[in-house]
């Protein structure tokens, strides 16, 4: 439901963020790095997929 009314383009940039965030924190927390770096490492690749919707966006 949240995602009625979205345009499509956000909506794919939406679901390959989910898709290869929580692919990447399986991969570093299961290879034994310290949590508080593989937090860093996936807030900073969110990053750039909530750059990416921001200039997709047209101003109101």
């Amino acid at each position: 439901m949240r995602v009625e009314g979205l345009p499509e383009d956000i909506r794919a940039i939406a679901w390959k963020a989910q898709v290869r965030l929580c692919q990447r924190y399986r991969l570093l927390a299961s290879t034994g790095k310290a949590l508080p770096k593989v937090i860093t490492a996936i807030a900073r690749e969110l990053v750039g997929f909530i750059w990416d919707i921001g200039r997709r966006i047209q101003p109101i």
